[in-house]
């Protein structure tokens, strides 16, 4: 029996039964949000998708452009929002999370920001999600944290910073841009190896090497759309470094 939510009254909330849900696997509890955005031009057309049985493809929540929410898949159910993903060695995220469309074309349409009532209530839904969930701060995800070069939402635009000041999230201020040696595609070495090792050890989907490949490029640009959004360009500079630095030792590792 899929479990309806009963929000907090100030949430403008609907329920619209998506079929596209099953059990969590191997009874796994949620303990990571994933946040998206639905890539869509509108919030109907985004539910309207994530309810047909034939697109297999669901989410818990919705929030749409208003600060409306609909609640599509009860929160003891595995819903099918991260496809193909992994995050510190685990390959079935939907078991392991809670996922949140969030209405918003992307940069396959105009990519508008995200407005202030919508992010007032994607907070709002995180922190009561929080609540009844033993969810970590720094598994607070974007998909493309755990689909890097599949995914890229919700994207540059969508404010980290705001959510962890609402006390939700893993965030530091990234770096400061500027001239200074770089790690790009094709470079070999230790400075490498650590580079990978690192971005393995906060959770990302990357074995140790000294060479910096396709994979690694991808992977810091998945990095740098969650934690140093002013440049996502796959290039690791002395802010994208100091800022996974900080991350990390924000975890005490």
């Amino acid at each position: 029996m899929s479990e309806r939510r009963a929000l907090p009254v100030a949430l403008p909330v609907t329920w619209r039964a998506s079929p596209n849900h099953g059990e969590r696997r191997n009874g796994v509890k949620a303990d990571i949000l994933v946040l998206h955005y639905t890539a869509t031009p509108t919030a109907q057309v985004a539910l309207d998708w994530l309810c047909m049985p034939e697109k297999e493809v669901s989410a818990h929540y919705l929030v749409d452009e208003a600060g409306g929410v609909v609640q599509m898949v009860g929160e003891d159910r595995r819903a099918w929002h991260a496809g193909r993903a992994s995050w510190k060695g685990e390959t079935d995220i939907n078991s392991r999370s809670i996922g949140i469309e969030i209405q918003n074309e992307g940069p396959e349409g105009d990519y508008p920001d995200f407005p202030d009532r919508q992010m007032a209530t994607v907070e709002a839904l995180c922190r009561d999600i929080l609540t009844r969930h033993d969810i970590p701060p720094e598994r607070v995800l974007a998909h493309s944290d755990v689909a890097p070069g599949r995914k890229i939402d919700p994207g540059e635009k969508f404010d980290w910073a705001r959510l962890h000041r609402a006390g939700i999230g893993h965030w530091v201020a990234p770096g400061d841009i500027g001239d200074g040696p770089v790690l790009q595609m094709g470079d070999k070495g230790e400075g490498v190896a650590e580079l990978r090792t690192k971005l393995g050890a906060y959770g990302y989907n990357i074995e140790p090497d000294e060479l910096y490949d396709g994979w690694t490029s991808t992977i810091v640009s998945a990095f740098q759309l969650h934690f140093r959004q002013a440049r996502a360009d796959g290039i690791a500079d002395a802010s994208t470094v100091d800022t996974l630095d900080r991350l990390l030792l924000g975890l005490g590792t």
